[in-house]
């Protein structure tokens, strides 16, 4: 009696895993069709946290993944008041004036204990939200290390099967971990202000490194003499920090998001840069490094899952936190421990 109770279990539970395909049909045509309500559904879904969910976005997504590739990604970042919405905003405009059509994938910082976040860009980026050329998605970080929402590369794929060909991911700008944005764009660039000397002291290296591109912000009024000079310093650093991916160097310039000063001249060089990585076929090795490290992001997001649900080590876990934290075990220890009963 018990073992057909536990098959009809299981098969209620296959059925309730199998995808919606009526659903996920609907919202793959939308997509294609470059359906702005439809692409805003579809990442709900792709960001759901429902067990219900996960299945139809895993089959919206692989339907999805084919059509993929083709789009520009470029990463921003820089940190609280440098400015980056106002940039994007009018990065964004020219772009759209150049003949493209761009998706902004704005992440909010979330509450570490409420999970909310602001949600703002829509309101900060007025003018380009109005454009239908433009789509931008706030979307919370919800704690994710580098300022970036746990499913963005999942939404990157999303904007680019509904036809946007530049695709620009603003972070955070908290510094936790900017190498999460490099390793899933192709163009990093960084944002900072005038007044490099105080900077440089402050600004880790790290950043640096990963920037293709430093773009000194606000370079206007009273403050473009300051920016000239913040450029030049930054232009100097650079040169220590290794080459870009197709082996140019790392530059520095100066731009102004208010006035739109430098904005033409950047995007030119980001072109210039991108073709080189095509030409070369940089690009093609450097989105197997991403589609690889997005395969490994994945799988340690699932056994840390795994772990946290296994009812034999969740009491572990409790108790050998309470021991780490008295004092009484060391964390090598405790984790060697826990691991031993998986």
């Amino acid at each position: 009696m018990n073992e057909g109770r536990n098959e009809s279990r299981k098969e209620e539970g296959a059925a309730q895993a199998r995808p919606d395909r009526k659903r996920v049909s609907t919202l793959y045509d939308g997509v294609l069709g470059s359906d702005r309500a439809a692409l805003a559904r579809a990442i709900t879904l792709i960001e759901s946290r429902l067990e219900s969910d996960i299945d139809d976005a895993q089959e919206l997504l692989g339907r999805l993944l084919p059509k993929t590739g083709q789009a520009l990604r470029i990463g921003i970042t820089g940190v609280p008041g440098v400015g980056k919405s106002t940039f994007i905003e009018t990065f964004g405009l020219h772009l759209i004036e150049q003949g493209h059509r761009v998706a902004v994938l704005a992440v909010d910082p979330s509450s570490s204990l409420s999970g909310g976040s602001i949600l703002g860009d829509k309101a900060r980026m007025h003018r380009l939200s109005q454009r239908s050329e433009a789509f931008i998605r706030p979307s919370p970080s919800q704690g994710s290390l580098g300022g970036v929402a746990g499913r963005t590369r999942e939404t990157m794929i999303a904007c680019e099967t509904a036809g946007y060909d530049v695709v620009l991911v603003e972070t955070v700008g908290v510094g936790q971990s900017e190498t999460t944005v490099a390793e899933m764009v192709d163009v990093f660039l960084v944002l900072m202000l005038p007044g490099a000397g105080d900077e440089l002291q402050g600004i880790k290296r790290g950043v640096l490194e990963l920037a293709d591109i430093v773009a000194v912000n606000k370079a206007d009024g009273d403050n473009k003499a300051r920016a000239t000079l913040a450029q030049t310093e930054y232009a100097s650093a650079l040169r220590y920090m290794g080459l870009r991916a197709d082996g140019s160097p790392r530059t520095a310039r100066t731009v102004s998001a208010l006035t739109g000063d430098g904005v033409p001249s950047l995007w030119k060089e980001i072109e210039s840069y991108a073709q080189s990585l095509s030409d070369g076929a940089f690009l093609e090795a450097q989105r197997r490094r991403q589609r690889t490290h997005w395969l490994r992001t994945l799988l340690e997001e699932a056994l840390l899952q795994r772990l946290r649900q296994d009812p034999d080590v969740e009491p572990r876990l409790a108790e050998a936190e309470e021991a780490v934290a008295e004092g009484k075990v060391t964390p090598l220890f405790a984790v060697r421990d826990i691991l031993r009963h998986l």
